[in-house]
């Protein structure tokens, strides 16, 4: 538990524009790897415009980048990839060091322009809302033709963790 900085909240929101992986549609779900951790949601079935509307929790000892995958469930063959991309974290942490308090609610601490390094389709606001720093991303899948995946990710900070 001490090197334990605390869990950050992914919410899988939503797919946009996904690959058609079978004769019509796919049946997407999202993978989120960080080191050793795996997590997923579940599957939306025949639908390339898929809402998860998801929460997923990763416990943060240190700051790697995150990789999402989305796959396509089959039945009876291996799940095929859908594409995938990764984001870090670094920007958002800097910002939840900044120890802010009592911001007026949709406050922008701070923007992530997307680069040739990252996975962002557009500028990504870290924001102060609902009285906590929250970061809104739209990313863009690598190796496909097509497909973006919208999510937001928060800090929860735990008791008796060394924090940031």
């Amino acid at each position: 538990m001490e090197h334990l900085m605390g869990l950050l909240r992914i919410h899988i929101n939503r797919g946009v524009n996904l690959p058609v992986k079978d004769a019509s549609s796919s049946d997407p779900y999202v993978i989120i790897t960080m080191g050793q951790q795996i997590l997923k949601t579940r599957v939306v079935k025949n639908d390339i415009n898929p809402v998860w509307d998801e929460d997923l929790t990763l416990s943060i000892a240190e700051p790697l980048p995150i990789e999402l995958e989305v796959r396509d469930k089959d039945t009876f063959t291996k799940d095929d990839k859908m594409g995938n991309a990764m984001f870090d974290i670094h920007p958002f942490l800097e910002a939840i060091r900044m120890r802010l308090v009592d911001l007026p609610n949709g406050t922008i601490i701070t923007t992530v322009k997307p680069t040739r390094t990252n996975c962002l389709a557009e500028e990504s606001p870290i924001t102060w809302t609902d009285g906590k720093v929250v970061q809104n991303m739209i990313l863009r899948l690598q190796n496909v033709p097509c497909g973006e995946v919208e999510l937001q990710i928060s800090w929860i900070d735990i008791p008796g963790c060394r924090g940031l």
